[in-house]
């Protein structure tokens, strides 16, 4: 998993942000969150599972959409929809919850590499919100998804776990009998 090959990861979120925002307005409450992340986290998972396929399914797409739909309208019940730069780090906190669970089991390899994705994409949500309401000077708006800046760093960071989650199953070297050096043949003979 080349950085080149996620930077699709990178465009889905302005992209969906802007979009949601042009045809939904403003996120101002849960049930507002919850529409506009259906749009927001459609196109993220699209522009995530081009880059991701044949890795992953359609249902990529599918659970970042209920995973975005499901955590910005907990958060908005959290935060109460407010756009401080600690609101919007909490959003991402538990919008990457949602969406990192949801994305997790959509890579079909168990729950630790589940449990990974999460503990990887809701921090690095939230640091793409703090990030994004530190550069931008209209985040009182009530985007739905962080900006470039954010997405820039979030796509990073999750670029750096994908390639350890889809090199364990790709790479022989990952096995046991090729790290000691010992190869298949050999390493069945043991």
């Amino acid at each position: 998993m080349s950085f080149l090959r996620w930077t699709p990861s990178l465009l889905g979120f302005p992209l969906g942000g802007w979009l949601a925002f042009q045809l939904l307005g403003p996120v101002r409450n849960p049930l507002s969150a919850a529409i506009a992340g259906v749009l927001a986290g459609a196109v993220i998972g699209a522009a995530q599972w081009l880059a991701l396929r044949p890795a992953v399914s359609w249902r990529w797409i599918l659970g970042s959409t209920i995973g975005m739909s499901a955590g910005s309208a907990l958060a908005a019940v959290a935060t109460g929809s407010s756009t401080s730069v600690a609101a919007l780090a909490t959003t991402g906190l538990i919008a990457g919850a949602c969406v990192g669970l949801a994305q997790g089991l959509a890579f079909m390899r168990g729950w630790r590499v589940a449990a990974l994705w999460t503990a990887t994409v809701s921090p690095a949500w939230a640091l793409g919100w703090a990030i994004t309401a530190n550069v931008i000077v209209d985040a009182d708006h009530g985007y739905i998804a962080f900006g470039s800046s954010g997405a820039v760093v979030v796509t990073v960071i999750t670029a750096l776990v994908l390639r350890r989650i889809l090199g364990k199953r790709n790479h022989p070297a990952a096995s046991p009998a090729a790290t000691a050096g010992i190869g298949h043949a050999a390493g069945n003979q043991l």
